[in-house]
């Protein structure tokens, strides 16, 4: 049995690694061209979601080699990222925020200076 297969090497995630997603489509191609290389990777269909690609868990030894083999084979594959906002939205929203504070206020003073007149 080939040790790159995915079942032995679970001790990956235990490791210094790297997580890439790549979608269901190139799935055979990329183990292939993994299995070519020697490169060990883990990846288990059981715990994701489900979704239109597959998590592997790479070395981070072996970044150049799959990133070879990725570009070779034109293979879309991204790896996971914490999400970065967009700045402008959080300007809108900070307006509406600011307007939505300043109208309460707005309305506050003006029931307090009615209230004076009516007394």
């Amino acid at each position: 049995m080939n040790s790159t297969l995915s079942e032995n090497n679970f001790d990956i995630k235990l490791k210094e690694h790297y997580k890439l997603y790549v979608p269901l489509k190139d799935k055979i191609l990329f183990e292939s061209e993994l299995h070519k290389s020697g490169i060990k990777y883990y990846a288990d269909i059981n715990e994701q979601p489900f979704g239109d690609s597959i998590r592997y868990f790479l070395l981070d030894s072996d970044m150049h080699n799959v990133d070879r083999i990725i570009i070779e084979h034109e293979i879309v594959a991204n790896t996971e990222s914490n999400q970065i906002g967009d700045f402008k939205d959080e300007k809108k929203v900070m307006k509406l925020y600011v307007a939505v504070a300043g109208a309460v206020i707005g309305i506050i003073i003006l029931i307090a200076l009615i209230g004076k007149i009516v007394n």
